[in-house]
This record gives structure tokens, sequence and C-alpha cells, in this order.
């Protein structure tokens, strides 16, 4: 039991919490991945209709996370629900996923993708320090992304409170940056709903065979991780007041507004963009807006995509600190990680820890290349989670029974395990990475186990 002003106090309400769940799902992932969908499925109308079944699963699963959450009030998510409710060297090896893939990864990627789109916004922003022969401009977009990441660590290092202030009035900016440019693209922008009825003249029509069911597959995992962070609000239990009303609450509320806002800006990257120049185009969002509006709108939309990139990545920063946190005051890592700052009340060693991998990603030149990879990983746990859900209530451990159950979390288990098995025959080799690097955590379990004894997790 941690003593007093050695833990995490509850200080946020439904209204942080909520931005905090909707930064976290709104990241790199919708302003990215609807290109390289296209090139995978050549149809715009089967593209949305994954998008609406990735809302579905997200939504499922907030069901379940919410009823999670209020059993187990906690910080730590997954981590902590899989280690009460299965055993702990499960619920270790979701944690050390989270530790590497989960959020570590995803904060690299969205200071990466917040310099790549600045400096392509500004392209003489380097010249302005006079670093042009000093430094590579691949060089200089990464340390201004690693600036990003310090400048946000060092700011939720100062408490929760504050960060969770940021953190809201950076989420309203991403929103309404999204809604305006739906409803200006829509009301004012160039384009055409006839591109619904288009394919892509460069890939072979879609067809239900097997190789048709592997690119869905791979397409639902590239969307399930942009809605990645649908369960995020019981990743901080710890901190949040009135936890059996909010967790739920704020998971339900954010997913179900993303879910609207994820479909209506892909319908408009449909319509502003014919489907044979959108097929394999990363930056989705700025393609777009120069189709709806011309050069210059493009150049202002890539800078504010960069800044609304800051709320992911703010997001991920407050959240993923708290899962090592819980695993070292279990026993399961490092002690020093466990220690939470004496006046701002943050588990303080996390953030650094966290920083550190991040920038070691960022610096390592390869996370483009493992989105597949993250994504697999990241599809894992939360089954084993979900599955949770009926040993609670048959345990009648349940404290506030939601909706839905059992269709809706029979339906998040057979659709998320159907997508890593056709994700796997899709692209193998990163999946057998991410299997890897989950059971690369089991010794290092033991070894904690054995360097502090058969610890109860608590």
């Amino acid at each position: 039991m941690n003593s007093s002003g050695s833990h995490l106090e509850r200080k946020l309400g439904l209204f942080p919490v909520t931005n905090i769940v909707v930064a976290n799902i709104i990241g790199a992932g919708i302003f990215t991945t609807t290109g390289y969908l296209m090139n995978f499925l050549g149809h715009p109308l089967l593209t949305l209709g994954l998008w609406l079944v990735g809302g579905l699963i997200a939504l499922c699963g907030a069901l379940a996370f919410g009823e999670l959450g209020a059993a187990f009030p906690e910080a730590g998510g997954e981590y902590t629900f899989i280690s009460k409710l299965f055993h702990p060297m499960l619920g270790f090896l979701s944690g050390w996923l989270s530790l590497i893939v989960g959020f570590s990864a995803p904060i690299a990627a969205s200071a990466i993708g917040f310099s790549k789109y600045f400096i392509w916004a500004f392209p003489g922003f380097q010249s302005w320090f006079l670093f042009d022969e000093i430094v590579h401009p691949e060089l200089f977009s990464r340390l201004l992304a690693i600036l990003v990441i310090l400048a946000f660590s060092l700011l939720h290092a100062r408490g929760v409170i504050l960060g969770a202030r940021v953190q809201s009035g950076l989420t309203m900016l991403k929103i309404v940056l999204i809604v305006g440019l739906i409803i200006a693209g829509f009301s004012w922008g160039n384009g055409s709903l006839d591109h619904l009825q288009a394919s892509s003249p460069e890939r072979e029509p879609f067809s239900f065979n097997f190789s048709g069911w592997k690119s869905m597959g791979l397409s639902l995992m590239f969307i399930m991780f942009a809605y990645s962070g649908w369960n995020s609000a019981t990743y901080i239990g710890s901190e949040i007041k009135n936890p059996v009303r909010v967790i739920p609450r704020s998971l339900l509320i954010s997913t179900g507004v993303v879910m609207l806002l994820y479909l209506l800006l892909n319908l408009f990257f449909v319509y502003a963009i014919p489907p044979g120049q959108m097929a394999g185009e990363p930056e989705i969002g700025a393609v777009a807006a120069g189709f709806a509006f011309g050069g210059i709108a493009e150049t202002v939309i890539s800078m504010l995509i960069s800044f609304a990139l800051f709320s992911s990545l703010s997001a991920y920063i407050i959240l993923g600190p708290r899962v090592y946190y819980s695993m070292a005051r279990d026993g399961y890592f490092f002690k020093w990680v466990s220690a939470v700052h004496p006046r701002f009340k943050v588990p303080s060693n996390a953030l650094l820890l966290q920083s550190a991998i991040a920038i070691v990603l960022v610096l390592s030149g390869t996370f483009e290349q493992i989105l597949a990879y993250m994504g697999f990983a990241l599809g894992i746990f939360p089954i084993l989670a979900v599955l949770g859900v009926f040993k609670l209530r048959i345990a009648g451990k349940s404290r506030l029974k939601l909706p839905g159950y059992p269709v809706a979390h029979v339906f998040f288990i057979i659709v998320s395990l159907a997508i890593l098995v056709l994700a796997y025959f899709e692209r193998p080799w990163e999946s057998t990475i991410a299997i890897l690097t989950a059971l690369s955590g089991i010794p290092v379990f033991y070894w904690f186990k054995k360097k502090n004894g058969k610890l109860p997790v608590s």
C-alpha cells in the first residue's frame, strides 16, 4: 500500500477525462490511413463501411471497459484488469506492450507527424535558425520532434490539473479544426458525391475471396489503430473523481463523438478527392484541402493538422506513465518507476522513462515501417480484457452492469480475433514481431517476480 504523499489523487471530472479520451483517439491515424485503405480496397463505399464497423467495435469495447473501469477504478487500464481477473503475468505482458508499442511509439509518431507537417507548411523554418549548413534537414525534423516530446513531458510533470487544462484546450482546438474542415468542405469546397460510386482505376475490383478478406482484415487493423484510445480513461482511474460514474460515461461519449467525426471526415475526403488520387496517399487531410480549396488551403490545413497532433501526443504522455507506475507499484517493474512527485502528485520517473523510449524511436528511423506491427500488437490484449467482463459477471463482482451484454462483448471478441488472423496472413512478418515483442516480456516478468518475491496484485 502506498503511504500518504506517494499516491495519485482523484482530481479529474467528466469533462477533462472525456477530453483526454477524445484527444487520445484522434491522432495521426485519421489523417494518414484512408489513403492506405483505398490502396488496399479500391472502393470508397467499402472504405467508409469499414470505418463504421471500426467505430462499432470501439463502442462495444467502450461498453466492456466502462464496466471494468467501474469495478477496478485504478490506474493501469488493461494491466490492472487482466492482472486481477486472470493472472499477473498476462497483465504484465499487456503493460510491457503498452511501454514499447502502446504509448511510446504513438508519441514518437505524433511528434514526427507534427514535425513533418510543420516543416512542410514552413519549408524555410530551418533557415530561420541558420542551421542549413550544420544539420541535415531530416535530422533537424527529428530534433524538432524530440523537442516537442520533452516540452510536453515537462508540462505534464507539473501536475495532472495543469496538464488536463492544457489538454482540454488542445482537444477543443482539434475538434474545431475537424468540424470546421467538414462544414467548409461540404459548404464551399470543390468535390462530388459521385466519387462514392467510383473505384480506383489503378486497382483490380475488390472481390470477397481470401485475398479480399485479408485486405479487409488489414484495413480494419489500420482503422482500429486510428480508433485506439477508446479505452484510455481506464488508464487514469486512480485520478478520476466518482470513477464508477465518470469512467463509463467518458468512454461512451468520447467514442460516439469520434465515430461520428471520423465518418464525416472520411466522407469529406472521398467527396474532395477522386478515388484514383486517394490510393496510397499518406497526407490525406492536406490533399483533400488542396482539392477542395486550392494550394494555399493545403498549406494552412497542413499547419493546423501539425498543431492538432499536439493534442494526441499530450494525451499519450498523460496516460502511459500511469500503466508503468501501476506495474512498478505491484512489484513487476523497477521500483523507482513507481515514484510519485511529492508536490505535483504525478509519476514523474515513469514520465521520464516513457520520454526516453519515445526519443529512441524518433531517432531510430524505423517507425514509419512498423504501422502494421503497432496495429497488431495493440489488438491483442483488449480481447482478453473484454473476456474478463464474463468472469466479472459470473463472480457477481460487477459494480455497474452496462447494456449490451453479452452480444456487444461477443461481437468485439470475434471481430477482433478475425482482424488479427486476417492481418497475420496479410502481414506475417510484422505480426510475428508483434507476438515476439509480447512474449519477450515473459522472462522479464519472472525476473522481477524472483527479484521481489511473489507479490500479490492489490
